[in-house]
């Protein structure tokens, strides 16, 4: 059974940076898309960020880009989601996410097959 583990949330002020990590043990991921989502109180689940299998391409969400970065540790079999410039709006859960044997970005939360327990991020301004 495959667990993914984050950490790295917390409390920080509007401009600061946190990195989320996420381990993964049951599987090796390293054929896997890995994605990050987010969960604002009383919205759905949003995309953030995806990468595919190691040095294959990325994606990010059009309110992150050019201020977080994903990227992965196959020798770890942990992902990571540098968060630089944080905005008030960023506060949310932030949850891992694997898709199995994938090739093909998707954006959709639906698509991915495990997830973590997800870790609180909260920006304050």
């Amino acid at each position: 059974q495959v667990q993914l583990v984050e950490s790295g949330g917390g409390l920080v002020q509007a401009g600061d940076s946190l990195r989320l990590s996420c381990v993964a043990s049951g599987r090796t991921f390293s054929n896997d898309a890995m994605g990050w989502f987010r969960q604002a109180p009383g919205k759905g689940r949003e995309f953030v960020a995806v990468s595919l299998r190691s040095g294959g391409r990325t994606v990010y969400a059009d309110s992150v880009k050019g201020r977080f970065t994903i990227s992965r540790d196959s020798a770890k079999n942990a992902v990571y989601l540098q968060m630089n410039s944080l905005k008030p709006e960023d506060t949310a859960v932030y949850y891992c996410a694997g898709r199995i044997d994938s090739i093909v970005i998707s954006t959709s939360a639906t698509r991915y097959d495990y997830w973590g327990q997800g870790t609180q991020v909260t920006v304050s301004s």
